[in-house]
């Protein structure tokens, strides 16, 4: 491979030694050539040997000098035409990837899209042109955030995909159009030995019925198979045009030299070839239909209030604020508030979940939901691509345009297929040459069973049989085809049933996950506790306990803390002013109110104040018994008493859990509540193992300690403090009802707060993944079985070629049964 030369950006150099340092250091690497760094630009320009390092390593390098490398990443999708194969599509993502200031570039056949991430500086969106046309390929178009995320950009991209069908569908009934006149004509001659009218016309005939089917509508094959050995590479084109070439070579060459005609093969070979595009440009369609459904689901219009006045505009014109009258039965145009009136909101589309929900007054509603039976205005909050809509879309695009791991082996196959079966072609032919009687011997075993196999033939026309069937029947198409298939029909489905695949390598690292490791609050629980208990000292009273300890929570914005406010203000109770507040992390909070310092929180805060809690330990057990979190409040080194917060499970919560075990799942727990309380409900919903009394910052340690007893783990988590967690776990599942650093740090999302969409995420990721096993068992054991026979002569070139074209349709005919299975929760 040719050295590569690639810029990097060097932070924390404070002088030219500091250079020298990272110069020396990037020199001394393995596969290096050459590296130099200049101070003054604060750069270091590398060319290294790609076998031997990579652009990682060589940041690695540069961070254990003890500096620090900055990376700009800048993420694009654009088109691609021309590609026909899985051979196209690795020759340009190759490409892609030698390329200086690309990190990373995925190719994707099955979308015809590529994926890169590169560094704005070093390389324009208009570079990517120049390469992928340097590949043999065409960029056809940059995918606009803004115009894709639209109603016409969907409609642009369904006429796109219509269109290549419907060419796709011509050039199949064209090719037929001359194929079914041969094949009718070879009849006689096949079965009786006559040749009519003679055997100059029936050849000649042969020969003018095939020129259409090759070099009219099948005229692309060739000019593909050209550009890409023009370009140094090898794909499925090169194989077909090869075969069918070699084939209809036979036909002039019958006049010259003792050899079949295989010119009319020739033109069956290309009409089943042209026939298996049509079915697989299809079925591709529909398994990428997720995302045009998805699109297709947005309002077209939307009625605004302008100065008194329905309007009606386009769902473009928008603006974030406007007023949107919604009436019954009608699509809520984009993201927004309710400002006026109530309904209920079928948000199916969203969720999955078929039963509408309630909404009123300060409610928010998502775009493209349908209001079911309710008069309701209101204001737009997101539109355009900040839409719930468009963020599904891109998150949906995103897991497409991602690799699983397993496709990984099934890539580096693909880079050398073609060339590999060009050598088994040209060693078949030669080895008929060779031994021509050792392969006649086979040939007449298997002439009784198989009707096509004629070992009285010539040896060079034998040689010539084999060979094209050895081209044809080898296709990388079925091997690249195999995991992008099946993940977009997989992460289609999941955006139907509001679950959400983000990374594709999530669908294969899900299947060996062991444990399920849950946040507790806004996870298991419904995240709004209520205060339960008031239990006041001596020297005080139940309401100056709340009032005082409410007073002091007002300045905090933790969920307890919350729901004690909550508490006072439904018994309208006041709440004083307090000056000096101070949160101590994972203990409590304290303040002053009307000269006395309130504490409030957990037995660690007061011990550290010195306050004594012997006289509520009992109370405290007990609350804690009853899962219920238990605080403590004391006012000037004086304990006031005990406030008890309990914060409901969510209503499926028991049953989730039971059915992950069934599915063979352990489940773990990790919330900052003490132990007693955290066990309470952990036994109350079949929890396995509790880890407990956890600060915010602690909890990435606690995931460590998870993986190293259980191994490979998923988090299921909702709060901001659960990002580094969900960073963390093997799989992170971010509840969609949470903060978006929680979703932007997950690898699958959940758009239901309910946990029977975890049940969804495990099971649609195995489905998945066996899907990715069965398609790639199937692309690899069809070309095992097949090739050998067909170097013995014993398939028929039209066989092979139909073969061929339906292990590319199988394979995306069997993504496509993804869909049967029952990825719901059995509750459900």
């Amino acid at each position: 491979m040719a050295d590569k030369k690639i810029t990097l950006k060097i932070t924390d150099m404070s002088c030219a030694s500091c250079a020298q340092t990272v110069e020396k250091a990037l020199n001394k690497a393995v596969g290096v050539k050459e590296a130099q760094v200049n101070f003054a630009a604060e750069k270091a320009y590398v060319t290294f040997n790609p076998d031997k390092s990579s652009r990682e390593k060589l940041i690695e390098i540069v961070k254990n000098t003890g500096y620090g490398v900055k990376e700009e990443k800048t993420k694009v999708s654009f088109g691609i035409d021309g590609m026909t194969c899985a051979s196209c599509s690795a020759a340009v993502e190759k490409a892609l990837n030698k390329s200086e200031g690309v990190y990373g570039a995925n190719v994707n056949i099955a979308t015809e899209k590529g994926t890169v991430e590169y560094d704005p500086e070093v390389l324009s969106k208009n570079d990517f042109r120049e390469i992928v046309k340097n590949s043999g390929y065409e960029l056809s178009r940059f995918e606009d955030e803004e115009a894709e995320n639209s109603a016409e950009g969907a409609e642009d991209e369904l006429s796109d995909d219509m269109r290549k069908v419907k060419e796709a569908k011509k050039k199949m009934w064209g090719t037929w159009a001359f194929t079914i006149p041969i094949m009718l004509w070879m009849i006689p001659e096949m079965f009786f030995g006559v040749a009519w009218p003679n055997m100059t016309i029936f050849n000649l005939g042969m020969i003018v019925l095939a020129i259409p089917p090759l070099f009219i509508f099948g005229r692309k094959t060739f000019v593909t198979a050209y550009r890409a050995v023009s370009h140094g590479s090898a794909n499925m084109d090169v194989l077909i045009a090869m075969g069918t070439g070699a084939a209809f070579i036979t036909g002039p060459a019958v006049f010259f030299t003792p050899i079949a005609n295989y010119a009319g093969v020739s033109a069956m070979i290309m009409a089943f070839h042209l026939t298996g595009r049509y079915i697989e440009e299809t079925a591709k369609g529909r398994a990428s239909q997720a995302i045009r459904k998805l699109l297709e689901l947005g309002a077209k219009t939307a009625t605004i209030i302008e100065k008194g006045e329905e309007k009606e505009v386009a769902i473009e014109d928008v603006q974030p604020g406007d007023i949107m009258l919604v009436k019954p039965g009608e699509k809520i145009p984009t993201d927004g508030e309710i400002v006026e009136g109530k309904t209920s909101v079928d948000e199916s589309m969203a969720t999955g979940e078929s039963m509408p929900v309630e909404r009123k007054v300060g409610d928010e509603v998502i775009g493209a939901t349908v209001n079911q039976n309710g008069l309701i205005k209101v204001k737009a909050t997101k539109v355009g691509k900040d839409t719930f809509l468009s963020q599904v879309v891109k998150m949906v695009e995103e897991a497409q345009g991602t690799k699983v791991p397993i496709q990984e082996f099934a890539d580096k196959i693909t880079g050398i297929f073609v060339p590999t079966v060009l050598i088994i072609a040209a060693l078949t032919f030669v080895s008929w040459l060779i031994f021509p009687d050792a392969f006649r011997e086979v040939g007449f075993w298997a002439q009784s069973f198989l009707p096509w196999v004629s070992p009285e033939l010539g040896t060079v026309t034998l040689a010539i049989f084999a060979t094209i069937a050895v081209l044809v029947i080898a296709c990388p198409c079925a091997l690249g085809l195999a995991t992008p298939t099946a993940l977009m029909v997989g992460s289609g489905i999941g955006a139907e049933n509001g679950v959400l695949i983000r990374k594709g390598e999530a669908i294969q690292t899900m299947k060996d996950v062991h444990t399920i490791v849950f946040d507790k609050t806004g996870t298991i629980t419904k995240g709004k506790p209520e205060v339960t208990d008031l239990i006041a000292a001596e020297n005080s009273s139940q309401n100056k306990l709340l009032q005082l300890a409410a007073s002091v929570e007002a300045g905090s914005e933790h969920p307890l803390g919350e729901a004690i406010v909550r508490g006072a203000k439904d018994r309208e109770i006041n709440i004083k002013e307090i000056k000096n507040f101070n949160s101590v992390i994972g203990k409590g909070v304290k303040a002053e109110v009307e000269g006395k310092e309130v504490l409030v929180g957990s037995r660690k805060l007061m011990e550290e104040a010195g306050i004594d809690t012997n006289s509520f330990e009992e109370d405290l057990k007990r609350l804690e018994n009853e899962a219920k979190t238990a605080m403590l409040a004391a006012a000037d080194g004086k304990m006031l008493g005990v406030v008890a917060v309990a914060d409901a499970l969510k209503e499926d919560s028991i049953k989730a859990i039971a059915e992950l075990k069934k599915l063979g799942l352990k489940t773990a727990m990790i919330t900052g509540d003490n132990q007693r309380t955290a066990e309470a409900i952990a036994r109350e919903v079949g929890i396995d193992h509790v880890v407990a009394e956890v600060l915010p910052d602690g909890k990435v340690d606690k995931v460590k300690e998870l993986q190293s007893k259980f191994g490979v783990i998923a988090m299921v988590g909702d709060g901001i403090n659960d990002a580094p967690a969900l960073t963390q776990a093997n799989v992170g599942i971010a509840i969609g009802t949470g903060t978006d650093i929680a979703i932007e740090s997950s690898d699958i999302t959940l758009v239901r707060g309910d946990l029977s969409s975890v049940i969804t995420a495990v099971k649609l990721s195995r489905a998945t993944f066996k899907k990715i096993k069965q398609n790639l068992f199937w692309a690899f054991f069809y070309n095992l079985i097949a090739i050998p026979v067909a170097i013995l002569g014993l398939l028929h070139p039209v066989i092979a070629e139909m073969a061929m074209a339906t292990s590319s349709i199988s394979v995306v005919t069997n993504a496509n049964l993804l869909r049967r299975e029952n990825v719901q929760a059995d509750y459900k």
